[in-house]
């Protein structure tokens, strides 16, 4: 360690001149003699002069915290558990020292997952310390694994008797709703770079990396929800949602906000019950809505009329202002078409829905179905007809790359489609390859035609 102190000093000097290095503080030599071997992750000899830095100088220079962080996560993750209260020291430094250039709730969070993972004081403290990052400063909340742990230990909570079910509820919603956020964003920045590439444009360097960071992250959120819906499991169940509203009915009629959440979680269940009606009746007396219409259209369909479905559903997303509320009827609307083969308006509530939620892969799936489905209407030829399927292909590949949750069964349809559209014999003999075809059909749009 002596030795390379030696050669550092002497770096110094020759880098800043005999005079200059005669005036540099401790502070910056400190420094200079823990980020050097920090950098070459000998954590064991910068170890020394990051106590020093913390001691004598803890406002220096950002770099003191950022290099703490990494140490101290390599220390914890072999196996060395004592760094640990190092490290959230070393949290709370920065966020004193440098609190400009620190997201207090991206700290808080890491803080508490910290915690977590490691078993620091009770659930209850460790929900705490979540909750208070996510409530205050819910922007910077971003971790997938700092979300699911949260409403992990609510679920826990309520287990052993802590929490209110209709808490558990709420924060469900609440964590959701930051995920789908979250993933709204991602998508919205990856189906730029992919409508590049559709259009023939090549990516950049950096554009194909950033590409691949927001699939990982997309996929990661993906995961999370799955987990966050399985940590919910029969919680949310009709069995459970029945008895629980039924219970609270005459006392909570009169108040919409209650009206709202019964109807709503009975509404995401499709329960069969005649609670339901109860409760969208007495809303749509209270307060006439988007919400309330939505839930009319549900019964008539529940009746078997379509017709006066679309009314209500119409009516619902005229009224509706909250993007996450438009989805679910856009949803329903562009379900009801497809089901009745009526494609062309189905797409365009798909389109809708996916203008607001552009991270919704089971849209994209559906349209990629319609297409393929519309292969004998969609061309003049056995060739054309067939060559819809890459247009399918295309539309199942978007819905794989956006949204995690689908991805498996959107790759596997993407292939399903290539392999029902033309072989590499049929482009040769037709002397198709490299070449375009146009859909006059309500498919619209074209492909060009693999080269051999």
């Amino acid at each position: 360690m002596k030795t390379k102190a030696i050669l550092i000093l002497t770096a110094l000097t020759l880098l800043v001149g005999g005079k200059g290095f005669a005036q540099m503080d401790d502070c910056g030599l400190n420094l200079s003699l823990f980020t050097e071997p920090a950098k070459a992750k000998n954590y064991e000899a910068a170890l020394p002069y990051y106590k020093k830095l913390i001691k004598e100088c803890p406002g220096y220079h950002l770099a003191t915290y950022q290099y703490a962080e990494k140490m101290f996560k390599h220390f914890i993750d072999n196996g060395d558990k004592d760094k640990i209260q190092d490290l959230i020291e070393s949290y709370n430094l920065r966020l004193e020292n440098f609190p400009k250039k620190t997201k207090e709730g991206e700290v808080l969070s890491d803080i508490a997952k910290l915690k977590y993972e490691n078993g620091i004081g009770t659930k209850q403290e460790q929900f705490d310390a979540f909750d208070e990052a996510f409530t205050k400063y819910e922007e910077d909340f971003t971790s997938p694994k700092a979300l699911y742990a949260y409403f992990s230990l609510a679920v826990d909570l309520y287990d052993e008797g802590n929490k209110d079910i209709q808490e558990v509820f709420d924060l469900y919603d609440a964590v959701t709703a930051k995920i789908e956020k979250e993933e709204n964003l991602l998508a919205e920045k990856l189906t730029g770079y992919m409508d590049k590439q559709d259009a023939g444009t090549k990516l950049s360097s950096k554009e194909e990396k950033y590409m691949s960071a927001y699939e990982n992250n997309l996929k990661a959120y993906g995961q999370v929800k799955g987990s966050v819906n399985g940590k919910l499991g029969i919680l949310a169940d009709c069995d459970n949602l029945i008895p629980l509203y039924e219970k609270d009915f005459e006392n909570k009629k009169d108040d919409v906000n209650w009206l709202k959440r019964a109807a709503g979680r009975l509404s995401a269940k499709d329960c069969d019950t005649p609670l339901f009606f109860k409760l969208v009746q007495q809303l749509h007396t209270l307060e006439p809505s988007a919400k309330s219409a939505y839930y009319l259209g549900q019964l008539a369909d529940q009746d078997g009329d379509s017709g006066k479905a679309m009314e209500y559903y119409n009516e619902a997303a005229d009224l509706e202002t909250e993007p996450s509320e438009k989805v679910k009827i856009f949803r329903r609307i562009a379900d009801n078409f497809r089901r009745k083969g009526s494609y062309g308006q189905a797409r365009t509530y798909y389109r809708k829905l996916l203008e607001i939620k552009p991270s919704d892969g089971r849209s994209y799936l559906h349209i990629a179905s319609m297409y393929a489905k519309s292969a004998n209407s969609c061309g003049t030829t056995p060739f054309e007809k067939r060559a819809i399927n890459w247009k399918a292909a295309e539309m199942a590949d978007k819905a794989a790359r956006v949204d995690a949750s689908v991805a498996s069964s959107a790759r596997s349809a993407a292939s399903s489609y290539r392999g029902r559209a033309p072989s590499k014999n049929d482009i040769f003999s037709e002397g198709m390859a490299g070449k375009t075809v146009t859909f006059s059909c309500w498919v619209g749009g074209s492909v060009r035609v693999p080269n051999l």
